[in-house]
């Protein structure tokens, strides 16, 4: 038997409500979306779910790792290998980027599960996140939000076993972007609903029940891909679900159409919820369809100590205004500021990766402190460099012991606040706070890291640490 392991999810602590854009455009929208942080991006969201995702699993067990987003930081550089850095995952492991379809989360974990069953891979680590911008005063910019999730795929202590699936493949042309292009373009709504939404979609649910000799009303719940607000009603009724008691909430009113992410944290959010003996329909869509059959098993019990969806839904800062949604996702061309030119030594960040990319400190054998970042002789006993080992430090938390507010400051989320922490068990971290409220810091809180876009240089994306509040 082979399927979920383990799930993980993220969502940004910032929204934006759909009031404050209603107030710049017009418009009725209700509800919120959730928005990624300046120094966020597809990848760094990834990264976050997959650690909420692997928390105590045996990390040398993951043999690969599937990203799947249509918003990925690099065309031509692969995001998965830094994300397996940052999770600090075996060297000796394959990584894929799997890009530009929404469906492309299912399709990787499809991947995954022959993976594991031909015996390739024990587990693989799927990830799915995007952070998709719709066109200024229209409907997607509104429905548009951020987000991620992560599944663990194996065969031992499954969770979720993944009864069947089928799969659809379409040429169909309804949303894309083109090379250069920041927004999607989209065809018309109701041709999309007719010619391609509905009748793909029933094909692939119809092929599986026939498949797995099962009905509508054999699912406990159903997650099932929407377009729009609108598009999902259809396929509901044409299928026979109640859409009360077995469809599964898109999230729309409090994240937003998360796309790649979005079924993916659907389902992670129906996983929270679920029991024993649960059966769940899942449903994707975009280039074709395809639908999965999903069982709970008596493992599922062991994952509820997951932020996953519900912890990350508890904790959010409101952004204050459009301008500063504008800012966070670069919409406008803004002054050149020379103050804000960076550099970067690729020689550097190389050697000294595993402290840039899996937050490595070192230990001194002789006097037992630990040092972050890594001297070249102990800062306390002097101990040439010889005597260290590396320890890692990125699941530490750590208290608060003290920090700076620079209210001036040119960061694109004012006041630039850098912080001092010390960790439980040893070592000193000094570093920009992100995620805060500048009201609620306080000397003594917990803090905890998370891995950031820090700056651009050169063309190269610049990610390294932060400490941030703990989130639950």
């Amino acid at each position: 038997m082979a399927g979920i392991t383990s799930y993980g999810a993220y969502i940004p602590i910032y929204r934006l409500s759909r009031e404050t854009i209603n107030g710049v455009w017009g418009g009725t929208g209700k509800g919120e979306k959730a928005v990624a942080n300046a120094d966020e991006d597809s990848l760094t969201m990834g990264v976050e779910a997959a650690r909420d995702c692997i928390k105590g699993v045996e990390k040398d067990s993951i043999d690969a790792l599937y990203f799947a987003t249509t918003t990925p930081p690099y065309k031509e550089k692969q995001s998965a290998s830094i994300m397996a850095a940052a999770c600090d995952l075996k060297e000796d492991i394959i990584t894929v980027d799997l890009t530009n379809s929404i469906r492309s989360a299912t399709i990787a974990i499809m991947m995954a599960l022959d993976a594991v069953k031909a015996g390739s891979a024990r587990q693989v680590l799927v990830i799915a996140a995007d952070t998709r911008l719709g066109p200024p005063d229209t409907a997607f910019e509104s429905l548009f939000g951020d987000g991620a999730a992560a599944f663990l795929i194996g065969n031992e202590g499954v969770a979720v076993e993944i009864e069947g699936s089928t799969c659809i493949t379409s040429e169909f042309v309804d949303y894309w972007r083109l090379e250069y292009d920041k927004i999607i373009r989209s065809w018309e709504d109701r041709f999309i609903r007719e010619e391609s939404y509905v009748p793909y979609v029933e094909k692939a649910v119809s092929a599986l029940l026939r498949k797995q000799n099962l009905a509508a009303k054999d699912f406990s719940k159903a997650v099932i891909y929407s377009p729009d607000r609108r598009m999902q009603g259809a396929i509901v009724k044409s299928l026979g679900l109640d859409p009360k008691e077995q469809v599964q909430g898109l999230l729309f009113d409090t994240v937003g159409h998360t796309g790649t992410a979005l079924v993916p944290m659907v389902l992670v959010s129906a996983l929270e919820e679920a029991k024993a003996g649960d059966r769940i329909l899942v449903v994707n869509y975009g280039d074709g369809a395809d639908a999965h059959a999903l069982r709970v098993t008596e493992e599922i019990g062991k994952l509820k100590d997951r932020r996953g969806i519900k912890g990350y839904l508890a904790f959010k800062i409101q952004l204050a205004n459009y301008g500063k949604y504008m800012r966070f996702r670069d919409l406008m061309e803004w002054e050149h500021d020379l103050f804000m030119e960076r550099r970067m030594a690729l020689p550097e960040v190389w050697r000294r990766r595993n402290f840039y990319f899996r937050f490595y400190g070192v230990k001194c054998t002789k006097c037992g402190r630990i040092m972050v970042p890594p001297p070249n002789v102990c800062i306390y006993c002097q101990a040439d460099e010889k005597y260290f080992e590396e320890v890692p430090l990125s699941d530490k938390q750590g208290k608060l012991v003290t920090y700076s507010m620079d209210v001036r400051s040119r960061a694109l989320d004012p006041p630039n606040v850098l912080a001092a922490v010390n960790f439980d068990g040893g070592g000193r971290f000094f570093s920009q706070m992100t995620d805060r409220d500048p009201d609620k810091i306080e000397i003594g809180m917990t803090m905890e890291l998370t891995f950031r876009r820090i700056h651009d240089a050169l063309g190269i994306h610049n990610y390294f640490w932060k400490c941030r509040p703990v989130r639950g």
